[in-house]
């Protein structure tokens, strides 16, 4: 394994691609720390001490940029306006014929998806940054009204500072874009993922440690091996396929044959990836916005509705929002995996180049059985992101863990699977040249 990574470091181009993938990630957590303008940073930083952090989609866009959104720093928004840009561009090639033409075009038409997926990235970022100031300005980003330097978060909320704030926030996200592109076509692994990875990753160390200092060391090593325990799982899940065989008949075309060879459709248990746990907790925090914006006035009593939301749909520990977002998480998993692999299209095109599944006719059959094999594997695969996704909750409400326990959720889901991909990647590199690769 060493002299495996010793020969990544003893090949110029590899060596070259990795240098720079580092530096972009190194700019990348810079600017997560450079406050935007008219930002008071002592404040911020005596309210993140105070209330640590929030729950809630707040909580999940916070740990995509790096703790750099209550920060409210020059990348606040991070990666997640481009990841929502990109999941509703993949969402409208169902309800778009125009979108769907263009992703089967190949390389021309995904390049136009690209740049449609580029201007929505940057619409997103200016409704979210104006909603991030929003916020801010009202005193409400932390959740708290009894403290003062979280009602007292910028400098100065006159409305052309408010603007310029806006602006750089959105200038931040563009240029994360940009710095995503670079790492794709000149460093190693996809840059966009490579981002997200470090920005997660920045965050595990204070994880671990504010579960040391306030559940004790004992608690510590527990959930450190719980991760080792649940890491290994989500690598096995991960690397898991139901291999459907594939072969081609032989044709003859002038003096040349083509075809009579053997291949399979891989079927990956877990296919929609982390997805279906963005759907459900970007869902599941509705009500609870909802209910926010319904509190009553001082000495009022609360509306049946609103307590009842306060009760069950505001923290992870209660066993109905534990319910609702493991159903939630199956049902979008089934829902995007349906968007994304369509057996007709897998068939036909099967059928076009004279392939077939043995004991399965061309045609309709064979999208049949695709779809009955797709049905079946998304189940395991859907219980597995649900239960993964309740790691965090099952911690909060058993040891106390802070609800953004390291080794559950996104995070971990994220952790491995861009992992596993570099590395890959670094392998197949090193197989070019070498023979032999990073992976025995």
């Amino acid at each position: 394994m060493f002299s495996a990574i010793a020969r990544v470091f003893r090949t110029p181009d590899l060596r070259r691609k990795i240098a720079f993938t580092l530096a972009i990630i190194a700019i990348y957590r810079l600017g997560a720390h450079i406050p935007a303008p008219f930002v008071d940073f002592p404040n911020i930083q005596e309210c993140l001490q105070i209330t640590g952090t929030t729950e809630g989609l707040l909580s999940l866009v916070n740990l995509f940029s790096g703790g750099a959104l209550l920060q409210l720093s020059i990348f606040a928004l991070g990666v997640m306006p481009y990841i929502t840009a990109t999941i509703i561009v993949q969402l409208l090639r169902v309800v778009i014929p125009h979108f769907e033409t263009l992703y089967k075009e190949g390389q021309s038409g995904q390049a136009k998806l690209t740049q449609y997926t580029r201007y929505l990235t940057i619409a997103l970022a200016l409704l979210q940054s104006t909603t991030l100031v929003t916020v801010a300005r009202s005193g409400q980003l932390f959740g708290v009204t009894d403290v003062a330097a979280c009602q007292q978060v910028l400098t100065n909320d006159v409305w052309w500072a408010q603007l310029l704030m806006i602006i750089t926030m959105t200038a931040g996200t563009g240029l994360i874009m940009w710095f995503a592109e670079l790492v794709t076509e000149r460093g190693i692994g996809n840059g966009m993922s490579l981002l997200i990875f470090t920005s997660i990753a920045a965050a595990f160390p204070a994880s671990m440690w504010a579960i040391a200092t306030s559940q004790g060391f004992e608690i510590f090593l527990l959930v450190l091996a719980v991760g080792i325990v649940v890491v290994a799982l989500v690598v096995f899940v991960e690397q898991s396929q139901r291999r459907i065989p594939v072969q081609y008949a032989k044709r003859m075309v002038g003096r040349r044959t083509y075809g009579g060879t053997n291949t399979y459709i891989p079927i990956k248990v877990n296919m929609a990836g982390v997805v279906p746990v963005i759907f459900a907790s970007s869902l599941l925090y509705i009500p609870a916005l909802i209910a926010q914006f319904n509190q009553p006035q001082a000495g009022e009593e609360a509306a049946p509705w609103v307590a009842w939301i306060a009760q069950y749909f505001t923290t992870g520990d209660s066993p109905i929002y534990m319910a609702t977002y493991f159903l939630l998480i199956v049902g979008f998993t089934y829902f995007y995996v349906a968007i994304t692999f369509n057996p007709v299209d897998v068939a036909d095109n099967m059928k076009k180049y004279g392939g077939f599944i043995p004991g399965i006719r061309a045609g309709r059959p064979t999208a049949e059985y695709l779809d009955y094999v797709l049905t079946r594997i998304t189940l395991p695969g859907s219980i597995y992101l649900g239960l993964i996704a309740l790691l965090p909750l099952i911690a909060l409400a058993t040891v106390g863990a802070n609800q953004n326990f390291p080794f559950g959720g996104a995070s971990i889901l994220i952790i491995v699977g861009v992992g596993l991909e570099t590395v890959k990647q670094i392998d197949a590199q090193l197989q070019q040249r070498h023979y032999e690769g990073l992976l025995r």
